[in-house]
């Protein structure tokens, strides 16, 4: 019973540093990772490639099938592209399988020590999460070297060796058991280190180990499609391709399972090689006869699985990916494009609002006002969104940017409301007392609300880019539209002195108007206030030096 324990124990052993290799890896660089991915589309050579590369780092298929597919899903590219990618993808997954499989015990305490002393003087850093990918690839090598040394006295058992000689030979049940295998650890990698380990002390006949190393592709195939499972026909399209592919080569491959067995008996030593010699070969095959129909079966799942209509909801949520929160810099991405979208609505209801100021439409006005339930909503998304982000797994600039998209959505929440507040007054103080405006005080409300949209505009690129000098902009702006408002309620306050008729009437609405207008373009402006604060361009104090001159006090 004890050896069944260690063998258990060094299983899951061997799966937990497959995992956290996979999950720091994404981490460190996943960035750079969505980088090289996205940039390698211009041709399927180049896709598989980025593919096989992208992989070998993080040691999961599964992984670079999300990223690729949620690029897919966002129509940053082709179906076709992403199914090359993903060819690669599943050699470089078999290529680390053939790496582990050299005699590595050696390396194991050296990985352990090292990556535990980088991890534990500089645990939040960029070196201690490098810590936690050795401290996994020694925990594979550790695990990979216990399970030799469990197995060892099962096989010598004479109870084991009976049922094993008693198991039936059947590929169908082998690739069944593969997959399922794969599909609770999540990792094919560590099923394919384990069934060559297995097959090498005796425990799995090496004809059984094939047939598991089967199953364990088309495994790989089936998490991508689980974790897809609840998003739109286009995230899908990948991982339901990407698994036609394994299907199809698997069915390839049974009925030449003995002659490969045979061949590889005379051409390769040892029967742990043999599996994962197999199982890189599998993949190689699958790439260079598939690589050429990528494009055929990109079209067809394109025609299967249509892009949903646009419809009523149209106005929620659809960029907050949940299968991106495995990759936190891709779903910081994400949570930046449902800001923009946020964005969008506001200046809807923005250009909207002067509308319905000029024309009294009520209809319009009840429309705009439903639209900050929308904006309302989307905060509510995207601030849940971020909070399932683990802060840990962020960098420094990503733990910048999820910041600047929190004060981001704050501030179009706020000018949501603020236009909401603004269209009732408009609708209860004009519209239904059958009031207007001055032709004077109208066009400064005209050319106040131009200068709103103008510095919208401007806000929404200082959001996207971080550019500093538009950001430095926006707040010069913020002391024209100021200097605006003073001088538009003087003008106000002229008309009253000259009994204009129209101004006295409106004159409550007409102040309060200006006033929020200038609470909106406050709002507008504080997007600046945190892309400055990081740059360092942003003074801890506003109070003029010439007031503390006497004091000797300077700007920190």
């Amino acid at each position: 019973m004890i050896h069944l324990l260690n063998l258990l124990a060094a299983i899951a052993l061997l799966v937990w540093g497959t995992h956290i290799v996979r999950t720091d890896m994404l981490r460190v660089f996943g960035e750079s990772l969505r980088g090289v991915l996205a940039k390698s589309f211009q041709n399927r050579a180049a896709a598989m490639l980025a593919g096989l590369g992208v992989t070998g780092l993080v040691q999961s298929s599964t992984a670079t099938c999300l990223i690729v597919a949620s690029f897919v899903g966002k129509g940053l590219v082709s179906t076709a592209a992403a199914l090359a990618v993903m060819l690669g993808a599943d050699v470089g997954t078999s290529l680390m399988a053939v790496v582990f499989s050299f005699d590595l015990s050696w390396l194991s305490p050296l990985l352990i020590f090292v990556g535990v002393v980088m991890f534990i003087s500089r645990q939040n850093s960029k070196a201690g999460r490098i810590g936690r990918v050795l401290i996994g690839l020694g925990l594979i090598t550790l695990a990979l070297s216990l399970i030799v040394e469990a197995t060892r006295p099962l096989t010598e058992s004479p109870a084991v060796r009976a049922l094993l000689a008693a198991l039936p030979n059947e590929i169908l049940l082998d690739i069944v058991v593969g997959a399922a295998l794969t599909v609770l650890s999540y990792s094919s990698l560590a099923i394919v280190l384990l069934t060559a380990t297995l097959a090498t002390s005796g425990m799995v006949p090496a004809t059984v180990a094939l047939g598991l190393v089967l199953g364990a592709n088309l495994g790989s195939g089936l998490l991508a499609i689980i974790a897809t499972s609840g998003q739109g026909p286009k995230v899908r399209r990948l991982p339901i391709g990407n698994l036609l592919f394994k299907v199809i080569g698997a069915l390839i491959a049974i009925p030449l399972l003995p002659q490969v067995h045979t061949l590889l008996q005379q051409y390769v030593g040892t029967v742990h090689t043999q599996v994962v010699l197999f199982h890189l070969g599998f993949n190689l095959v699958l790439a260079v006869l598939f690589i050429g129909f990528t494009g055929m079966l990109g079209k067809a799942l394109d025609r299967w699985l249509p892009d949903t209509a646009p419809g009523a909801d149209t106005m929620r949520p659809r960029h907050l990916d949940p299968v991106a929160l495995t990759t936190p810099s891709l779903a910081i991405s994400c949570a930046a494009r449902e800001a923009m979208h946020q964005a969008d609505v506001v200046e809807t209801m923005l250009r909207g609002m002067l509308t319905v100021i000029r024309t009294n439409d009520l209809a319009l006005a009840e429309a705009l006002r439903k639209l900050d339930d929308t904006v309302d909503e989307l905060y509510s998304a995207i601030k849940f969104y971020l909070t399932q982000i683990s802060r840990e797994a962020l960098s420094e600039s990503e733990s910048r940017r999820w910041s600047d998209i929190v004060s981001f959505t704050i501030n179009m929440e706020q000018i949501g409301d603020v236009i909401e507040r603004v269209l009732q007054d408009v609708e209860d103080k004009k519209i239904r007392k059958n009031r207007s405006f001055s032709e004077a005080g109208m066009n400064e409300i005209c050319h106040l609300h131009e200068q709103l949209l103008a510095n919208l505009r401007l806000g929404m690129s200082v959001f996207l880019t971080g550019d500093v000098r538009e950001a430095q902009k926006l707040i010069e702006e913020k002391a024209r539209f100021r200097d605006l408002e003073h001088g538009y309620m003087g003008s106000h306050i002229t008309r009253l002195r000259e009994n204009t008729p129209q101004s006295i009437e409106t004159s409550a609405l007409h102040l309060d108007l200006i006033s929020d207008l200038k609470r909106i373009n406050s709002h507008i402006c504080s997007i600046a206030y945190p892309i400055l604060m990081s740059a360092g361009a942003l003074r801890a104090t506003r109070i003029r030096n010439s007031q503390l001159m006497p004091l000797q006090v300077e700007d920190t």
